[in-house]
């Protein structure tokens, strides 16, 4: 077996390898020089103001916070929106008398039943 051989690394393998350690040896003493040292803790005044604590925690509104679960069912079809409410009554027109006895009405008509319904200020 020849001298080449009986070597695990050659000796450009070991220059690469020194050169390697170097490098990784000055990067790691460049971010020891880059961190502060640690401040010293004194009883010297703080420029900030002490943090408030709240001893109560908030309260936790139930009903708002599953209104999105409700509102986006994960089983609806995509794209789906809510059926559009269908009013009870459509306004057809406002009398509104020229003198002070008389009160004002409102002429309604029902959606549902084509019919109509004079209202009165008073029943309002």
């Amino acid at each position: 077996m020849s001298e080449r051989d009986s070597r695990p690394f050659n000796k450009r393998a070991c220059g690469f390898l020194i050169a390697g350690a170097f490098i990784l040896l000055v990067i790691v003493v460049a971010a020891l020089k880059e961190t502060p040292p640690p401040v010293a803790v004194t009883d010297a005044v703080s420029p900030l103001p002490p943090r408030r604590v709240d001893l109560i925690p908030p309260v936790f509104d139930a009903q708002s916070y599953y209104q999105t679960i409700i509102d986006n069912n994960l089983f609806r079809p995509l794209g789906w929106t809510p059926p559009r409410p269908k009013e009870p009554y459509r306004l057809i027109g406002t009398i509104h008398p020229t003198d002070d006895r008389t009160p004002p009405k409102s002429i309604l008509q029902s959606t549902s039943k084509s019919l109509y319904c004079i209202s009165s200020a008073n029943e309002m």
